[in-house]
């Protein structure tokens, strides 16, 4: 168990085996620290009683009743905490209940460590955003910070993961990528990391301006928005 600043997460999972390793994969995570593993619905309860807890990875199957159920009373008792469902429920019902009791985000089981990182990532900046809102278009970006981009709202051509790559390749570079040094990192050519690049321009989650200080003609970099009034 790893403690520290940054995220406090709490980690509910019946499955010893799984509770390490969501617990190992958050660890891993910059800002985020495991404060408690709870394998049942009554051990998260006394955990949340002694800890601050910021984060709650829950899992909807507990030996002692359902996460939802577990939520609920948390609400009703005050805790505040985010919760992110980490579950095999594919119950789209549940998932409506979910939302209306405060779960900011579903990843569904089995996943890998790029999954739940990339969800990690984002509601990091979702609970970095501050202060007013200067309109409607901030408001719907900090939302969307939540989302992982959907298939088919991307053109003909792009593909949600290689979005995720080169969004996860600019988050990790704040001073910027050109199209070529995305592509590098990613595995992809230059031309297919600047379709991408400019993709996530449109979509008001990128700026691109000249670099200069190069011989010739000056390369565009691109530099990921971290939800701020122009990004800065």
């Amino acid at each position: 168990m790893s403690g520290g600043g940054g995220v406090r997460v709490l980690v509910v999972e019946d499955d010893p085996v799984a509770a390490d390793a969501h617990a190992l994969y958050v660890g891993r995570v910059d800002g985020f620290s495991v404060v408690g593993v709870a394998h049942s619905r009554a051990a998260a309860v006394r955990v949340l009683d002694r800890t601050p807890v910021d984060l709650i990875l829950l899992d909807l199957y507990l030996p002692d009743g359902h996460g939802l159920h577990l939520l609920r009373a948390l609400r009703a008792a005050g805790h505040g905490a985010d919760v992110i469902a980490v579950t095999s429920a594919r119950d789209l019902s549940v998932v409506r209940e979910g939302v209306s009791l405060g779960v900011v985000q579903y990843v569904l089981k089995p996943f890998a460590f790029a999954t739940l990182r990339d969800r990690l990532v984002r509601y990091a900046e979702f609970r970095a955003s501050a202060g007013e809102a200067s309109g409607q278009d901030e408001v719907d970006r900090a939302l969307a910070t939540l989302r992982a981009p959907h298939p088919s709202s991307l053109p003909k051509g792009l593909s949600a993961p290689t979005l995720e790559a080169v969004t996860r390749a600019l988050r990790e570079t704040p001073a910027g990528l050109t199209a070529a040094e995305a592509g590098a990192v990613v595995g992809i050519s230059r031309i297919t990391a600047r379709r991408y690049l400019e993709h996530l321009v449109t979509e008001g989650r990128t700026v691109r301006a000249p670099q200069y200080g190069q011989v010739g003609r000056p390369e565009l970099q691109y530099r990921w928005l971290d939800g701020r009034p122009g990004g800065r």
